[in-house]
């Protein structure tokens, strides 16, 4: 069952590769608005955010630290969005929302959502019905949310 508005985020350590090499981020000194694929939205929103109150701009991906480091220098999260490595998915397993998708030779993967997170409780999450869509998991909706 996917995690709900109330459930505490699971605990779990991701990777984001820094000037000083790779980085340890874990959930319990986090309190991230993540976005797992609308980067650009989240970038260009940044500011409103914060300036909302939100400490932290994560976007959490299955994928490796290095990856994640290049995606966001393309999109200019520098400074906004912290780009985190799900490396092994044991944080989406956690929260419930790994899938396979084998004709796109795609397993472990996750599926497209938005969530808020207040002192580690879920306060909203937005999750797509599937992970070809992305208007409820954009950065307009987090705003709603925030």
């Amino acid at each position: 069952m996917p995690i709900q508005v109330g459930d505490r985020v699971p605990s779990a350590t991701f990777k984001q590769l820094t000037g000083n090499g790779v980085a340890t981020i874990d959930t319990a000194t986090l309190t991230p608005v993540c976005s797992a694929y609308h980067l650009p939205g989240f970038v260009a929103k940044a500011d409103d955010l914060k300036a909302k109150g939100v400490d932290a701009i994560a976007c959490i991906s299955v994928n490796d630290p290095f990856v994640m480091q290049t995606w966001g220098k393309e999109h200019g999260a520098d400074g906004k969005v912290m780009m985190l490595a799900d490396a092994d998915g044991a944080f989406t397993r956690a929260i419930g929302l790994s899938f396979d998708m084998p004709e796109y030779g795609l397993s472990g993967r996750s599926e497209r959502y938005s969530m808020v997170v207040e002192d580690g409780v879920v306060k909203s999450i937005n999750i797509e019905k599937s992970v070809l869509d992305h208007g409820i998991s954009s950065a307009a909706t987090c705003m709603l949310h925030t």
